[in-house]
């Protein structure tokens, strides 16, 4: 049986552990507390201003609020001339062409001057006559009927003054720079990055039997979110040993995060561990795999996020559920979907329960990695997430597909794209 309990049955989890539902949160509720930690964590970390070329990935420590409009004037759109479109023709030209970095001139009624793209426009000037349509004569203009607003960019339409632009606690990106840089901004204010320690747990892993499979993805996923990890090794499955290594390292970083031990198996520490150190924020997630995540706040302060072990549940229960405690994304939106046609039969178990399955992408549709059609022989009709949660190659996966009924052939799916996510 590999399957959640419903209506309070109890359900066998990979190792024949027995779990109830009453024990998982949704991974809604999930998200939500560890977005909850994410902004006291910024609430107490230091700042600092960083140039518009390192923002990428850093976290507002002040919300950005425009000092002026922007632009500043109306601006023209297209090369041509400015008037007060009620004016009519013919029209007086008067002085030499207004340049972007000019100052906008006087302009009295009657009359009209030569604009370049993006010059200011005079405050008398409503409209913007496009050189190719202007017919002139050096001194006069005429051309068809015009109204007001044509061609021009009006003052505050970017940006109006007192404008919050972004709150305290929003992860930048470097398209962000542009728009800090309109509003004359050459540095900003972020909160310091968290020092991420990533610890794997397991005798097999610290005797060297098997590798750390999940430390080193985990550690690219926190960087790629904005954080600073370190691989800081492993210990074996020992309660006490377990639990001083987590207390040593809150110590030394705001977040620590371990694979391995989330079960309830004879060799799975991570979470008693927890559980003595500090408070439990959600111990499961109705979500498979992954479903073993859990997540504490300890006494100091520090988060631990402890991951299952398997690389597919360690990557899904990292990016679909502690996510939003490095990024910031909001818990109660719908992740960002495309549709594909799914391209094979797929059921899953009929219980209370979230399947995250891994597809690849390609112009037939979307086929479930692990399927034995898709290359990886792990299952046939009937999602396995149990076994899935091993491979590391399913985590090539271009999307995952995130579902309670499953499907059949032909079907149109939302799949959230992996670089939505990671």
């Amino acid at each position: 049986m590999d399957a959640l309990a419903v209506n309070g049955r109890a359900s066998q989890d990979h190792r024949g552990n027995y779990m109830t539902d009453r024990e998982l949160s949704s991974r809604t509720e999930a998200t939500r507390r560890l977005l909850a930690e994410r902004t006291r964590l910024l609430n107490d970390a230091p700042s600092e201003g960083v140039p518009l070329t390192k923002v990428d990935g850093r976290s507002l420590a002040k919300p950005i609020v425009a000092g002026a409009d922007v632009p500043a004037h109306d601006v023209a759109t297209m090369d041509g001339f400015a008037f007060a479109a009620d004016d009519a023709y013919p029209l007086q030209i008067v002085d030499d062409a207004v340049a972007p970095e000019d100052d906008p001139p006087s302009l009295d009624p009657g009359k009209t001057v030569p604009v370049a793209t993006g010059a200011p426009l005079p405050p008398s000037a409503t409209a913007v006559l496009k050189r190719e349509e202007a017919d002139c004569d050096g001194t006069a203009l005429r051309g068809p009927p015009i109204e007001a607003g044509a061609n021009v960019y009006r003052q505050g339409s970017s940006v109006t003054a007192g404008e919050i632009l972004a709150e305290r606690g929003e992860v930048l990106t470097p398209k962000d720079a542009a728009l800090l840089r309109d509003i004359g901004r050459e540095t900003v204010p972020v909160a310091e990055r968290f020092a991420v320690a990533v610890l794997a747990t397991g005798t097999e892993i610290h005797e060297g039997v098997q590798p750390d499979r999940d430390s080193e993805m985990l550690a690219g996923l926190v960087d790629e979110w904005g954080h600073e990890p370190t691989l800081v090794g492993s210990v074996p499955d020992e309660s006490e040993r377990v639990r001083d290594r987590i207390d040593d390292l809150a110590g030394s970083y705001d977040v620590v995060v371990t694979t391995g031990g989330t079960s309830v198996g004879r060799g799975d520490h991570a979470v008693d561990a927890l559980g003595g150190l500090g408070e439990l924020l959600f111990r499961g997630v109705a979500l498979r795999p992954g479903r073993p995540v859990t997540a504490a706040r300890l006494d100091d302060g520090t988060v631990v996020a402890a991951l299952p072990g398997k690389p597919v549940a360690a990557l899904f229960a990292a990016t679909l559920v502690c996510r939003p405690l490095f990024e910031g994304a909001d818990a109660t939106e719908p992740l960002p979907t495309l549709t594909a046609t799914l391209r094979r039969d797929l059921g899953v178990p009929d219980d209370a329960m979230k399947y995250a399955v891994p597809v690849s992408l390609t112009g037939e549709g979307a086929m479930p990695l692990g399927h034995v059609d898709s290359g990886i022989r792990i299952f046939r009709r009937r999602y396995r997430p149990g076994r899935l949660a091993a491979s590391t190659r399913a985590t090539r996966a271009d999307a995952v597909w995130i579902t309670d009924q499953g499907g059949e052939k032909g079907d149109s799916i939302a799949v959230v794209p992996t670089e939505v996510v990671q």
